[in-house]
């Protein structure tokens, strides 16, 4: 067995620093959960050390319980998945009382995640959050499911109503990711009204928009009739996101993610401008993938004489 040094060196290659910094949130490593995707609490524990990825970013909670979609929720496609869950939840105070301790308990740095059909609701849920221990390091605010009851709404689709919801979350008292959409024409004006209003990063991208026909019923297969495409089918659209968002606000920290599956498209996002990267959809298939990332980041750092993580974010701007 090999033994590792501090920053992830072995007997067999030199020392690699993956420490990263989210604007004021400095992270072990730049590889963490994707909302949605690993649950409220501690469930992908079974499966991985969370105390050694990058943060344990939760399934999006809002203010109050709310029960999500009718099945079928999730139908696998041709290069990921098309899911319409819904945001289902027991509410932010659930959360704090039940599912959180366990996941602090785990050693997890957490990223709270929250999403509501107004902006009062977003202000309640931020609001609770504020009592939340030091191990939740941000809150990213989801204004962008593409699951939400009311799409037409979707707070992500113009800057004001992000620069509405931001600026309603500052009572959780913690640093604010936008978690953004790419469903839209002008991504980089409203990523700077999410940062104008207080974001001090921004996560690129949400899900596509999708839906899948049932061929037999003659109807959408979805219980919530679209939904949300992820995985690799999307992962150059994020890097497209990313690479355009950090070229007009280079000073703006990016969380990327979309299609995450292996160490090179983390590094490609990182190249395009992300300070940290997210892992979802290829974590159902294996659940491990995380790990393997960020195993896979260090080892390709090493093998290109990279000493430092950091020297990889926005280099493909030349």
């Amino acid at each position: 067995m090999r033994r590792r040094g501090r920053h992830g060196a072995d007997e067999h290659g030199a020392a690699v620093d993956l420490t990263t910094r989210v604007g004021s949130v400095t992270l072990a490593n730049p590889v963490l959960t994707a909302s949605g995707t690993a649950g409220h609490g501690d469930e992908l524990g079974r499966y991985v050390d969370l105390g050694a990825i990058g943060a344990m970013v939760v399934k999006s909670i809002s203010v109050d319980p709310w029960p999500g979609n009718p099945a079928p929720r999730v139908h696998e496609t041709a290069a990921g998945m098309i899911n319409s869950v819904g945001l289902q939840g027991r509410g932010v105070q659930h959360w704090l009382d039940v599912e959180l301790p366990p996941l602090i308990a785990s050693g997890a740095t957490v990223v709270a995640s929250i999403w509501g059909t107004t902006v009062a609701d977003y202000a309640r849920a931020a609001d609770l959050l504020a009592a939340a221990p030091p191990e939740v390091v941000a809150v990213e605010v989801n204004v962008s499911c593409p699951n939400h009851h009311d799409r037409d709404r979707m707070f992500a689709h113009a800057p004001d109503t992000t620069a509405e919801v931001i600026e309603a979350t500052a009572g959780c008292g913690r640093p604010r990711w936008a978690k953004l959409s790419p469903n839209v024409t002008d991504l980089v004006s409203i990523a700077r009204a999410a940062a104008e209003a207080g974001a001090e990063a921004v996560t690129l991208i949400n899900t596509v928009m999708g839906m899948v026909i049932d061929l037999e019923q003659r109807r959408p297969l979805l219980g919530g009739g679209g939904g949300g495409l992820s995985g690799p089918a999307i992962h150059p659209v994020a890097v497209r996101a990313v690479f355009d968002v950090h070229r007009a606000l280079p000073d703006l920290p990016i969380v990327g993610v979309g299609g995450v599956a292996t160490a090179t498209d983390a590094v490609e996002l990182l190249l395009a401008g992300a300070s940290a990267v997210q892992v979802g959809t290829a974590t159902f298939a294996e659940p491990r993938t995380v790990e393997h990332v960020r195993d896979g980041v260090r080892a390709w750092c090493r093998r290109h004489g990279v000493a430092d993580v950091n020297e990889l974010v926005g280099a493909a701007h030349g």
